[in-house]
């Protein structure tokens, strides 16, 4: 089973283009995950634009991965290592981080829907 990692960007960028991201994992998905999110991804949700909708999108449906560390999220996301875990993100400096280290990525494209890449 992979984790699938969504990151704040990658949610509000979602959101703002109108894209249903659980549906979109699902059709590329050609594997068994689990949706996750960092519990400092929830602390950054709450500081911005359209945080009552996107908490609400995520109540529920997603398993929230404690941290004690007081580390920006991306650091966060690239110390969970490499194995079994797929990142979903709008940062360009995160995806080249996730490419080097052979850690598939999702991500939006042309605002309409989701793709994979350094697929497993």
């Amino acid at each position: 089973m992979y984790h699938i990692i969504l990151d704040t960007d990658f949610i509000l960028h979602s959101i703002e283009n109108k894209v249903d991201f659980f549906e979109e994992i699902k059709r590329i998905s050609q594997f068994k995950y689990k949706i996750c999110i960092i519990d400092r991804t929830l602390e950054e949700l709450k500081n911005k634009k359209n945080e009552k909708l996107a908490l609400s999108l995520l109540k529920n449906k997603v398993d929230i991965i404690q941290t004690k560390k007081d580390k920006p999220v991306d650091d966060l996301i690239l110390s969970l290592g490499s194995k079994n875990i797929v990142v979903c993100t709008s940062d360009k400096e995160l995806k080249e981080k996730l490419k080097k280290r052979n850690i598939p990525v999702i991500h939006l494209r042309k605002r309409k829907y989701l793709v994979i890449e350094n697929v497993l």
